[in-house]
């Protein structure tokens, strides 16, 4: 069995995007607009895709936030003075603060949250949200987009050797689930 790495990025290469951008992000959008040089993809869906995945993951976090991350942040004692910092940054620079979360490393996931418990009101985020998840996949999809003359080259060297490690971890799972089936077989068949 062949894989066609191609076919799978242009069939599933939006969704993935989408899913992706709902956690993490950068890394997908960048590969995205690396697709989209490659012409596996749109740039403008690939900015589309990314746009829906970050604003529907930094909404659920927000929600979250919005519920529970009062005693959440509260378990982050020594992380106190700085979570204080940012809630004085929400309220005065509500707009600066929320889009600028997307882009500052590390605060991708806490900042929806620290966000959300300040009080900040829904449909403020809703906007902002959408305005910074816009800039983000914009950008992000663009750098992709424009290194793809840098990076596909040596990607296409690289794409003749995924399909043997592609099986390299098939087998692997497999006999680790033997494994681990034996386990437990043996577990359940022994006298207690």
């Amino acid at each position: 069995m062949s894989i066609d790495i191609h076919s799978l990025i242009s069939h599933y290469g939006y969704l993935a995007l989408v899913i992706g951008c709902m956690a993490e992000g950068e890394t997908f959008v960048l590969l995205g607009g690396i697709a989209a040089h490659e012409g596996l993809l749109h740039l403008y869906w690939v900015i589309a895709a990314a746009m829906v995945g970050g604003i529907i993951g930094d909404q659920i976090l927000f929600f979250l936030g919005w519920r529970y991350g009062t005693k959440f942040l509260t378990r982050f004692e020594k992380q106190q003075s700085k979570i204080d910092k940012a809630n004085t940054l929400i309220h005065r620079h509500p707009a600066l603060f929320v889009i600028g979360a997307r882009f500052m490393y590390g605060f991708r996931i806490i900042g929806p949250i620290i966000i959300g418990s300040s009080g900040l009101h829904p449909w403020l985020f809703v906007l902002l949200n959408i305005i910074g998840a816009a800039l983000w996949a914009g950008i992000f999809a663009s750098l992709g987009f424009y290194a793809g003359k840098i990076i596909t080259p040596w990607l296409n060297r690289i794409e003749g050797y995924l399909e043997p490690l592609f099986w390299v971890a098939v087998a692997a799972l497999v006999i680790w689930g033997m494994w681990k089936l034996i386990q437990w077989l043996r577990t359940r068949n022994s006298p207690q």
